[in-house]
């Protein structure tokens, strides 16, 4: 596969692509590969002043006309999204930009108090910082992969980028502003736009800056600074030092984690980024040399600190990566001791084992916590009293832990006994079948089990038939013509239990 590069990369208009040949590269292949139709191979030699009798080889360049070139449109994807961005669509639909979501030619991105990051086709990515407008002008892909034209315009705010360099086909990436444009291949670099004009830091590569007439190459290591002012030069000026940081473990198992540095510079930016999604976590100015990295979930990180000068331009960044694996570990439980008895709303306490755990109390009807009555909400502290009260009855809690994210562990399980009755059991239908009869009646939440009696008098002396059933109904066989009376109390594992519900009659023919 060759390469190739735009001619007239200087200009607003990009009249051709110089491609060059490589080993089992032929003309034919080229215009199969890179021409639209009507184009053939026989207009590819004659504008390039060759002949079938007189073949270019490889190492040889070929001028390919861009309106020859075949070309799709290729969208790019937003990769993260923290707080506040909207995306306003070429036909002038404004929604708040969500992961995963496509951004096509055309489209802008409005950033409030949020940031994001775009991945483009070719796999160059793009943060785009808080407060900043960014539009998509061209995204297209030239006759085959590699082959890319992205043209951007930050009219306002900060970009950083991360171009990916293509060795196969060769692209063009430019980034204008209003008072400047950067044109690059295969760099890292930082721009911001503003009324005063557009300043540029190039971290890795070159870039080629400047307002037309008037771009200069940027090495990495230096900045460039573009007034407003038409016809203007750019300012180059060597960008601050790294920052010299002191060793960070390489996993971090407990936060927070002091980071250290030395730099002559008073005052420093510090970002965090997510290196598995590349979600910006955080982005801060700091005074001072050090730093508490806390509040991070488990993953791997990158922190990039860069000294900042008296305008708050930052030099080029000490990375620093490293991940962060934080274990939970099972609380103690203090308070109400193992099968205490207490008010319907009692204080929980327990002790906590881990580091930057936070902890919620489960409250079950059951030891094995099917279902849960009532949670707390999550916290970092090891005390706390429910919103809502419990009605009385048998119940188990325990306390669930988390650590960075993904790491839990549940404590054991204590009994817990809320003061009182349980209510009285209402029965809700009678259907008769024959010489049967079944019976159905209310669910009370804490009740394990419920006590049926049967009577031929409405005072239950003497007691017919007595039974502990589980469930909610019951079938009864019964001599016909005759009356009886039914009633119901609910009872619990513990030594509460409720009232007798009211009675019913039954009679059979």
């Amino acid at each position: 596969m060759g390469s190739g590069v735009p001619a007239n990369s200087s200009g607003t208009a990009l009249a051709e692509w110089v491609y060059t040949l490589q080993k089992d590269d032929s003309v034919q292949q080229l215009a199969t590969q890179l021409l639209a139709p009507p184009h053939n191979a026989q207009q590819l030699l004659k504008h390039n002043s060759l002949n079938d009798a007189l073949l270019p080889v490889a190492g040889e360049q070929m001028r390919i006309p861009m309106n020859w070139l075949k070309h799709q449109p290729q969208p790019a994807r937003a990769t993260s999204v923290s707080g506040r961005v909207q995306l306003l669509t070429s036909n002038g639909q404004r929604r708040p930009l969500t992961i995963n979501t496509l951004i096509r030619a055309g489209d802008e991105l409005l950033s409030g108090s949020g940031n994001t990051t775009v991945t483009l086709a070719e796999g160059s990515e793009i943060r785009l910082s808080p407060h900043s407008r960014l539009a998509f002008n061209r995204m297209t892909q030239f006759g085959k992969p590699g082959m890319i034209d992205t043209r951007l315009r930050l009219n306002r705010g900060e970009v950083f980028t991360n171009v990916k360099e293509v060795v196969s086909g060769g692209s063009r990436f430019e980034i204008e502003t209003p008072s400047a444009t950067a044109a690059v291949d295969g760099t890292q670099f930082a721009i911001q736009a503003n009324d005063r004009g557009t300043n540029l830091q190039v971290i890795n590569g070159d870039v080629h800056f400047g307002q037309q007439g008037h771009s200069v190459d940027v090495p990495a290591g230096y900045g460039a600074h573009v007034t407003t002012q038409h016809g203007g030069d750019a300012r180059l000026y060597k960008l601050a030092p790294p920052p010299t940081v002191a060793n960070l473990p390489a996993i971090l198992r407990k936060l927070p984690a002091e980071l250290q540095w030395q730099s002559l510079a008073k005052t420093h930016r510090l970002d965090i980024f997510d290196t598995g999604s590349g979600r910006w976590v955080d982005s801060r100015t700091l005074a001072g040399n050090r730093f508490d990295i806390s509040r991070l979930n488990n993953g791997h990180y990158e922190i990039q600190l860069a000294a900042l000068d008296y305008q708050g331009i930052a030099g080029l960044p000490a990375v620093v990566p490293f991940n962060v694996d934080l274990q939970a570990r099972a609380a103690k439980l203090l308070e109400p001791i193992d099968g205490k008895t207490t008010t319907n709303q009692p204080e929980f306490s327990w002790g906590l084992n881990g580091d930057n755990e936070i902890a919620q109390i489960q409250i079950s009807a059951t030891p094995q916590f099917e279902n849960l009555v009532a949670t707390s909400e999550w916290a970092q502290q090891s005390e706390a009293q429910l919103s809502q009260q419990l009605s009385p009855g048998q119940y188990y809690w325990r306390v669930k832990t988390e650590a960075g994210g993904d790491s839990t562990a549940t404590s054991n399980v204590h009994g817990l006994i809320i003061d009182g009755s349980l209510p009285p059991v209402k029965i809700i239908s009678i259907n008769y079948l024959d010489q049967q009869v079944r019976i159905f009646w209310e669910s009370v939440e804490t009740a394990t089990k419920y006590r049926l009696q049967l009577s031929a008098d409405p005072d239950f002396y003497p007691i017919i038939k007595e039974a502990d059933i589980p469930g909610t109904n019951a079938g009864l066989r019964l001599i016909p013509g005759k009356r009886y009376f039914v009633r119901l109390k609910a009872l619990s594992d513990g030594p509460l239990a409720s009232r007798w519900g009211p009675a019913r009659e039954i009679y059979i023919d």
